[in-house]
């Protein structure tokens, strides 16, 4: 009784928002790292001369 009494008093919503939010900035940061990663310059072996 007293677990669906709580179930009811607490509101999810905010924390989901905020779950999500959270979530959704880690994956831009991994892409953005990713992209910047994969678009590096490489070794060119014609300017070592």
């Amino acid at each position: 009784m007293t677990s669906t009494l709580l179930a009811l008093l607490y509101d999810w919503t905010n924390g989901v928002v905020m779950i999500s939010v959270f979530a959704l900035v880690c994956v831009i940061l991994i892409g953005v790292l990713v992209n910047f990663m994969m678009s590096g310059k490489g070794k060119n072996k014609t300017e070592d001369n």
